[in-house]
């Protein structure tokens, strides 16, 4: 062994973050083991690595003890004086038994800890980077794709886009970059595990803070997303600036920061409301595209009744439901949808209402 040894450990410490000083102790430890293979020896040793020179040393550790029983691990008083006369009983005498050829033994043992120990610890710098990431938006390249999963390249190690967290109106390729929301990063005896999704609400959200200054600043809040990956999204916004326009700011010049990301999501279109903690004002205007006339609140049951006009109900209700369903996920609120006539055939309709028409800022795009 030499300072060679020594010098890559520093070089290594300095390009993989590797502490110098965590594998000097595991090669020390692994050179226990391989003086006790190698030579068949039972005795409790020290493997000491300089780490100026990079010699190494190997010590046996003998307690001092009134009568030997054991020589390998006991010294008596007498013989451990010979070495220092200060020794007493209960101490540790350390003696070096370095063998003649323990070189060859020890720069095998080195290469295979520094090895190993490299691939671990560049999988704790990897796991230690993407745990930090979870609920974040990075780009990928996908590299292969089986029957189970695409596998995106994040750079340094591949992640697992299942197929049910992949989008249903996108066809992907290898070499397509793609981005993704990172949903779980895991510890696993093979190194870090990590888990993508295209469908997740997460993704749209990091989406818009990466497309709108003013929620990356903090000026528009984003308060909820209600999404059907691959068709249709609704997002709430709000703002305590009186002089921002939250929906506005969202949507950009001429559309161009929705559209920003509606092209990113392969034309998943995306309704953008304003947020208001009036539920009567927040779900007419979570039913955008539609007009509603009146919204009836059962705080008890955290429900809504919402009455649209009669040419309104299926805008309101949506293709198979949808436009309701979003608008219910947006705001956590159960919607029941009436026509004007239903309505007014079972007396929901206030006597003092001729149209409460939701005409909240809002950005939406048609069925």
């Amino acid at each position: 062994m030499s300072s060679e040894l020594l010098d890559a450990l520093t070089v290594l410490e300095k390009e993989k973050g590797i502490s110098k000083e965590i594998i000097i102790d595991a090669i020390e430890a692994a050179l226990i083991s391989a003086y006790k293979r190698n030579f068949n020896q039972a005795q409790n040793v020290r493997v000491d690595l300089n780490r100026v020179s990079g010699t190494i040393r190997v010590f046996a550790r003998k307690d001092v003890v009134d009568e030997v029983y054991d020589p390998r691990l006991e010294i008596s008083i007498d013989d451990s004086r010979k070495i220092n006369p200060n020794y007493i009983s209960g101490d540790v005498v350390e003696i070096e038994v370095t063998p003649k050829d323990f070189g060859r033994i020890a720069a095998q043992t080195a290469k295979q800890v520094v090895t190993q120990r490299v691939r671990e610890a560049e999988r704790g710098v990897i796991y230690n980077e993407f745990i930090d990431r979870e609920e974040d938006i990075m780009t990928g390249i996908v590299q292969r794709i089986d029957h189970k999963f695409i596998y995106v390249s994040l750079g340094k190690i591949e992640a697992i886009l299942p197929v049910n967290e992949q989008m249903p109106n996108e066809s992907y390729k290898p070499h397509d970059r793609i981005k993704v929301f990172i949903t779980k990063v895991e510890k696993t005896t093979k190194g870090p595990q990590i888990y993508v999704s295209r469908t997740h609400p997460g993704l749209l959200k990091r989406l818009f803070e990466i497309e709108v200054p003013e929620i990356y600043d903090g000026t528009v809040e984003l308060m909820s997303v209600a999404r059907e990956a691959g068709d249709r999204s609704k997002i709430s916004v709000r703002t305590d600036d009186p002089d921002v326009d939250p929906v506005g700011s969202c949507v950009g010049p001429k559309g161009q920061r929705v559209q920003a990301i509606v092209n990113e999501l392969k034309g998943e279109k995306i309704d953008i409301v304003q947020w208001s903690n009036d539920p009567v004002e927040f779900v007419a205007n979570a039913l955008s595209p539609s007009k509603v006339i009146e919204v009836l609140v059962n705080e008890e049951d955290k429900a809504t009744t919402v009455i649209v006009p009669d040419y309104q109900l299926s805008l309101a209700i949506g293709k198979r439901g949808q436009n309701a369903r979003l608008a219910a996920k947006l705001t956590n609120w159960k919607i029941d949808i009436k026509s004007e006539t239903d309505a007014a055939e079972l007396g929901l309709l206030s006597n003092e209402q001729d149209e409460f028409v939701s005409e909240a800022p809002s950005s939406e795009q048609d069925e």
